[in-house]
């Protein structure tokens, strides 16, 4: 297979990279190095590399030339910086999703591309599932959104097989714990292996579906061999189990790492929503994907990775 992947410089596009390349796949990585770093390809010597804007519609076009399957992951992530700047948000993530959807319809690749859980917003009935109605409260959320509707009109349409991944906290090793707008859990992690003390937004009893990354790549693997009943469609891929509250989290790393830490207590970030929790019967159903790493191990992995690369 010979596989697009935008994003590439990021945190999932470069274990996408790293993990088809090893499966014996040819790689091109499209990235414009505005958050990514080549250091995350730096073990990824056989993936070629491009640096584009995905806002450049024929870079993008002649990126996916002779190409099989485009993994789109390429955005500008984060619910509170699309509160900020909404307009580059949407630019990036509405207009980049387009571009890529005509470079697959010039070229008749299928396309894997990265959706969010966000698309959900406030919810009042759990695990949540695809049927539900979206609210999204952000820009970003919202654009995740239009992205799918685009997808499944390009596959209604004009016949381009696409599918959707609602990825739900997605967290693992060389997650970037630095930008102002970084996860949750490399911002723990670091925090406390550096005797700091960690910021809770808000009670700390907001909860999540912690997904590792490993099944994250996974369930893009699987997407891009998915049957024509899958195209048009987005499916949530999740951690599995029950959600994981901040608190909670808190309490695993610190244990983890061996130290006590006293969090700082900040307010609630707008945009936010106070729970998320993947039904996944859909995925495994029409994908035959589940997730195999739990809260627990995942962490353990993340935490000896950020131990060896922080000290």
């Amino acid at each position: 297979m010979r596989a697009l992947v935008t994003g590439a410089a990021g945190f999932i596009g470069s274990h996408l990279c790293r993990r088809l390349v090893a499966d014996g796949h040819e790689v091109l990585g499209l990235d414009d190095l505005s958050e990514g770093t080549l250091d995350n390809l730096a073990d990824v010597p056989d993936a070629a590399f491009l640096e584009a804007d995905l806002r450049d519609e024929q870079s993008v076009i002649r990126a996916a030339d002779g190409v099989d399957v485009i993994f789109h992951q390429g955005a500008k992530r984060s619910v509170p910086r699309s509160l900020v700047e909404p307009f580059l948000t949407t630019d990036v993530n509405v207009r980049g999703t387009l571009n890529v959807l005509e470079a697959a319809r010039a070229t008749r690749a299928r396309v894997v591309y990265a959706s969010s859980s966000s698309v959900y917003g406030d919810q009042t009935t759990f695990p949540l599932h695809e049927a539900l109605y979206p609210r999204p409260k952000s820009p970003y959320a919202a654009g995740k959104l239009a992205g799918e509707a685009l997808a499944g009109a390009y596959t209604a349409s004009l016949g381009i097989p696409t599918v959707g991944l609602r990825y739900f906290n997605v967290y693992g090793p060389r997650q970037d714990p630095a930008s102002e707008y970084a996860a949750v859990v490399p911002r723990f992690i670091v925090t406390c292996l550096l005797g700091g003390r960690p910021v809770i937004h808000g009670d700390g009893e907001q909860s999540r579906d912690f997904t590792y990354i490993d099944d994250v790549v996974e369930a893009n693997l699987r997407a891009a061999n998915a049957p024509e009943a899958a195209h048009g469609r987005s499916f949530n891929v999740g951690g599995g189990g029950e959600p994981t509250s901040v608190n909670e989290l808190l309490g695993i790393v610190a244990e983890l790492t061996g130290v006590r830490p006293e969090p700082l207590q900040e307010p609630a970030r707008d945009g936010d929503v106070r729970t998320t929790q993947a039904d996944l019967s859909q995925v495994r159903e029409a994908l035959g994907h589940a997730p195999s790493v739990d809260i627990k191990e995942g962490l353990r992995l993340t935490v000896d990775w950020f131990r060896e690369h922080v000290a």
